[in-house]
């Protein structure tokens, strides 16, 4: 991994520990007071505070993998796919956006008009709904309805899409490919722009993403171990540190904000899911503390 600006180590604090009965952990989400993560095999939706509870099993068929919390609409999103590959999931040819309310009911259920459709990620603002297919490289958004999801990339301009991020000002969305590196997208024109690194390359291997402010915060599991990453675009490319300094992450996935702090789930189980039938130790839900101007304190 390309070496990022140093700051002083700091470590995470574990705030929650998943059953480890749930053998793989995938997106975090958040409205303040529950904490909502995602059980993948078991296609459960857990709503956690001290301890967790099942809010939601999904149908047959839709295993949960990206969560946002929808505080316009008041809706908890999911991106709920069934690929090829994961020991466990039967696969099949497209996934949906699921909308469930914060009782856990479901609300929504939409995928494209045509073609296959695998999302992985998803995020929510003032602004709009916006979910990621990790196969085809396409990012929708909601069309005018509210019921129909329409292409800001289209299936083949990208690789492997996964988290994404509405600027501060509404008009831009933050993109991370996982195989071609950061974009922003021009909600107003649809024009997609690449942003390199100072050193004029890609930034690839960053997972999910959520934003504070003007900074974007980053899951970085290129390679192990991962890291969480501090990016910020500017005109024609990007700069980013690492807020945590050296501190590495063991098999993180996701991130959210819930205002005050970030939440980040490590020890996910993709690292060993071909190896482990039955987990002895849980995932986890770590917290970084973020300051009213967003930077880690």
């Amino acid at each position: 991994m390309v070496a990022y600006a140093a700051a002083a180590a700091l470590q995470p604090e574990p705030i929650l520990t998943i059953d480890p009965r749930h053998r793989l952990v995938e997106g975090v989400a958040s409205d303040g007071s529950t904490i909502f993560v995602s059980s993948v095999l078991d296609r459960q939706i857990l709503a956690c505070r001290t301890t967790c509870r099942t809010l939601a099993i999904l149908p047959p068929g839709l295993h949960p993998f990206g969560l946002a919390w929808d505080a316009t609409r008041k809706r908890l999103w999911v991106a709920a796919d069934c690929p090829q590959g994961v020991p466990g999931i039967k696969p099949c040819n497209s996934g949906a956006l699921v909308g469930l309310t914060a009782g856990g009911r479901l609300m929504t259920r939409i995928s494209p008009l045509s073609g296959s459709f695998h999302p992985g990620d998803v995020s929510a603002s003032a602004k709009g709904v916006f979910v990621s297919d990790s196969q085809s490289g396409a990012v929708y958004g909601f069309g005018r309805s509210g019921y129909s999801l329409v292409p800001l990339i289209r299936p083949g301009v990208g690789k492997s899409a996964q988290g994404t991020a509405v600027s501060e000002d509404g008009k831009r969305l933050l993109v991370s490919d996982f195989a071609l590196g950061i974009a922003t997208v021009d909600l107003s024109t649809r024009n997609r722009t690449l942003l390199p690194r100072p050193d004029g390359k890609p930034l690839r291997g960053v997972d999910g993403l959520a934003v504070c402010g003007s900074i974007y915060y980053g899951i970085y599991n290129g390679t192990a171990p991962g890291a969480l990453l501090a990016i910020t675009p500017g005109e024609g490319g990007l700069t980013m540190e690492q807020p945590l300094g050296d501190a590495s992450l063991s098999d993180p996935t996701q991130i959210a904000s819930d205002g005050k702090r970030l939440l980040l789930v490590i020890g996910s189980g993709w690292g060993d899911i071909d190896k482990q039938p039955t987990r002895e130790t849980g995932a986890e839900i770590v917290a970084v503390p973020i300051k009213p101007d967003c930077h880690v304190e």
